[in-house]
């Protein structure tokens, strides 16, 4: 069995219970320690692009979410535990949903936006 940091045990948690800015600090603090780790990174932007749109901030969750999936790509299938193909197909769905003519919208008129899909993450045993 493949040991991670515990922060990356944390991140499953948090991020299934929709708690996406302790997810960008438990990455963070693990890809600081190994930024050649792309797939990190790749994850993280991908949460903060849910943040992102969660608080109205199109524009930002759209670059995000971008940039995540440019990340994740060569990671692919699997990664970490992660099955990749699973994230990508979110990320994918996301950027198809996320509102290419609105770069923010306020906090109070975030229902309005399209409600973006639901990604349960896992860690598998590789």
């Amino acid at each position: 069995m493949v040991l991670y940091p515990e922060e990356y045990y944390s991140f499953f948690i948090s991020f299934n219970e929709g708690d996406y800015y302790t997810c960008h600090d438990l990455l963070e603090e693990i890809w600081m320690t190994d930024k050649e780790n792309y797939f990190l990174k790749g994850l993280l932007q991908m949460t903060v692009a849910i943040y992102h749109y969660e608080y109205g901030n199109v524009k930002g969750a759209r670059a995000m979410m971008r940039a995540g999936y440019v990340y994740l790509q060569k990671y692919r299938p699997r990664y970490w535990g992660v099955d990749l193909e699973d994230v990508n197909g979110f990320i994918e769905s996301c950027l198809s949903i996320l509102p290419q003519d609105i770069d923010r919208v306020p906090f109070d008129e975030v229902s309005s936006l399209p409600p973006l899909p639901t990604l349960v993450l896992y860690l598998e045993d590789d």
